[in-house]
């Protein structure tokens, strides 16, 4: 149960990317071997990747696999780096927090939309947006909290 908290976002990334090829693939030999097609593959592959780009942006994150720029942390001296690290992280809450909070505001404009085929709301591809930035906000507070306690122990010890 523990693994399956732990690597969530790469679970469910992986599911709905698998989703995205699997029927792709249906289609593609349907349409080569038997001239015909299923009509909402195409739906149904671009709102699985949508869920499958917004959850693994977040299992990125979570790994620290984002690109980072630190060439400003890294000409400061030692004693200053923790502290931007700290700065980064409370940053990096109130953006993923902000995103999260306008990606309610868009799911909730979308949900009078259906899509074209399946004809369902539109928030249930939207809301993979809500899902990806709140658990990028989470993240952001436990790399925050870790790294806080981290240098609240450094700093005992040293005295």
């Amino acid at each position: 149960m523990i693994r399956l908290i732990k690597n969530f976002e790469e679970i469910v990334g992986g599911f709905f990317l698998t989703v995205t090829v699997l029927v792709v693939i249906l289609n593609v030999i349907l349409r080569y071997f038997f001239h015909t097609g299923i009509f909402w593959v195409e739906e149904v592959a671009t709102s699985a990747f949508v869920w499958s780009v917004f959850v693994g942006c977040s299992a990125a994150y979570k790994r620290g696999m984002h690109i980072g720029i630190d060439v400003v942390t890294s000409l400061l001296p030692d004693a200053f780096q923790p502290y931007i690290k700290l700065m980064v992280h409370v940053l990096m809450i109130i953006i993923n927090g902000y995103i999260f909070y306008l990606s309610i505001i868009f799911t909730q404009a979308s949900s009078i939309k259906t899509t074209p085929v399946l004809d369902i709301s539109s928030a249930w591809v939207s809301s993979a947006i809500i899902v990806g930035f709140a658990l990028m906000t989470f993240h952001s507070i436990r790399f925050l909290v870790e790294d806080a306690t981290r240098l609240t122990k450094k700093q005992g010890a040293a005295q």
